[in-house]
């Protein structure tokens, strides 16, 4: 594939390293675009992969110049691809803000994303919940951080594994929205879309939803990228993902 244009829809914590995640320009009959996943040849990404040579850390919705090497897939993860992250360092040519970052969230979701979220026939997609709500968690004693949502889709009620909290978020703006949220000694709170709106002025929520390489015989659904209507604000800080 050479060097193409990816425009970043996830950029997430793990739990040896980060993740991203995004789509080409390619057209794709069900997800709009053509979903990637960059992994390395060996091991996993790292925060200083994903760092450009001015210094900043990639984010959802930049537009990166990465060079794609070849398609790596690796059921259900049929969008991996080996990049080159160290000798070609990735570039931001732009971002997607504002009404353009909103035609493109409404325009690309996906048609059928229960084949990530029942059928596991690939692994990440994007789509508009029909309602959310979560919740954040911090252990005063361990430091222990969890920022968890459960939505619903078709009818359907996704909670993961959890009979309250919901499915696992990796996507580190969201998780430093949470850090910011919670009081200093830590402790948990519980919220849905009508207190999103209230406190952070949040109108519509589109998820990205991964799925996990695999873990006790499984690969379990996660959230990848939360992404608002309008936006909201929250500094990540990369020394405590």
């Amino acid at each position: 594939m050479s060097v193409q244009e990816v425009l970043l829809l996830a950029v997430t914590k793990m739990l040896s390293g980060v993740c991203v995640a995004g789509m080409t320009t390619e057209p794709d009959r069900v997800t709009g675009l053509r979903w990637v996943r960059p992994v390395r040849e060996h091991g996993n990404i790292l925060l200083g992969d994903i760092t450009t040579a001015e210094g900043s850390v990639l984010r959802p919705f930049d537009v990166v110049a990465l060079n794609m090497l070849r398609a790596r897939p690796n059921p259900p993860h049929a969008e991996d691809w080996i990049c080159d992250l160290t000798r070609t360092r990735p570039c931001v040519n732009r971002r997607l803000e504002g009404e353009r970052r909103a035609a493109f969230l409404q325009k690309y979701c996906d048609c059928d994303p229960c084949q990530v979220l029942d059928r596991q026939e690939r692994s990440l997609c994007l789509f508009k919940p029909d309602w959310v709500e979560g919740c954040y968690k911090l252990d005063p004693y361990t430091g222990q951080f969890q920022a968890r949502l459960s939505f619903g889709l078709y009818g359907r009620c996704y909670r993961g594994s959890y009979a309250r909290g919901g499915l696992s978020v990796t996507d580190l703006k969201w998780r430093a929205l949470g850090r910011a949220w919670l009081p200093a000694e830590g402790g948990g709170l519980d919220f849905d879309e009508g207190d999103l709106e209230a406190r952070f002025g949040i109108r519509e929520i589109y998820l990205a939803v991964g799925l996990t390489r695999s873990y006790r015989g499984a690969f379990w659904p996660m959230i990848i990228g939360v992404h608002t209507l309008p936006d909201y604000e929250a500094t990540v800080d990369y020394d405590n993902l």
